[in-house]
């Protein structure tokens, strides 16, 4: 008996993923279910590039606008409501579409792993983030050289979290797998470096004209701190149109990094599409 397929829409940011997403939602009477680690807050939305209503089409988004940015969400949340909700689309006959380009979400489904039950360490967390990223990042890899080589050295959540495990568990755990019984189709979008570096530009245009500076100010009135903007990223970090693009561009090349790993995505030139 052959498992249920899933179609997977991974990539770099800017290669038109969610449009290629909705578009195979609609032919196949779809549903989405977005793999981004900062979309799943809310307020979140320019800075992010998260998708608008005329943009779906009428197609149901799941896993979008689910978090309070003031609180963390962990990629183990992210797979019990992602392995959730693929279940209720099928209840309903409809076809399960995940669509990100966050490795670190696709790979909890896709791979099914296993995630240590490890509770928060605040004291230790507190001591950890007055730490660079590059502090951190440096510390880790001498716990653990081989996972080094795949986190983002800009992340400082994820190099927390990484240290704090290891430091609960006594040990660097190796990654488990329990895979889900599903068919994963995974199709990965990329552009040529100059394609790539003028969809950005295009894109951090549109965010500074729509609004992406009131969006940062409405968070912090809102009680979010400059400490958890930058954790979100280069698009909520005291931003310029110079310092976005650069960022972005660097981010797209650790997403590339990290896709590169998995040999079962078929890969496609985005701009084609």
């Amino acid at each position: 008996m052959s498992k249920p397929k899933i179609i997977v829409i991974l990539g770099q940011t800017a290669t038109g993923k969610s449009t290629l997403a909705v578009s195979i939602a609609k032919k196949l009477k779809g549903e989405i279910i977005s793999a981004d680690s900062r979309q799943v807050y809310k307020g979140l939305n320019i800075g992010t590039g998260k998708i608008d209503k005329k943009e779906m089409r009428g197609v149901l988004h799941h896993l979008l606008d689910v978090a309070n940015p003031k609180s963390k969400f962990s990629v183990a949340e992210y797979q019990k409501q992602a392995i959730y909700v693929i279940a209720e689309i099928q209840k309903r006959g409809k076809f399960p579409i995940i669509c990100g380009g966050t490795g670190f979400y696709i790979d909890a489904i896709t791979k099914g792993i296993v995630f240590p039950e490890v509770p928060p360490n605040i004291k230790l967390r507190k001591e950890l983030y007055s730490k660079s990223a590059i502090a951190l990042f440096e510390y880790f890899k001498k716990m653990d050289p081989e996972r080094a080589k795949n986190i983002d050295t800009k992340n400082k959540v994820r190099l927390v979290r990484a240290i704090e495990i290891a430091k609960y568990l006594g040990e660097v755990p190796r990654p488990k797998a329990n895979p889900l019984p599903y068919q994963f189709i995974k199709i990965g979008l990329y552009l040529p470096p100059d394609k790539l570096k003028n969809k950005v530009e295009q894109r951090v245009k549109k965010m500074f004209k729509d609004g992406l500076l009131k969006e940062i100010e409405k968070l912090k009135r809102a009680g979010v701190s400059d400490k958890r903007l930058k954790e979100f990223g280069f698009e909520y970090n005291n931003p310029t149109p110079e310092k976005v693009i650069k960022e972005t561009l660097k981010y797209a090349k650790r997403q590339m990094t990290w896709f590169k790993r998995d040999k079962e995505i078929k890969w496609f030139d985005a701009s084609a599409l």
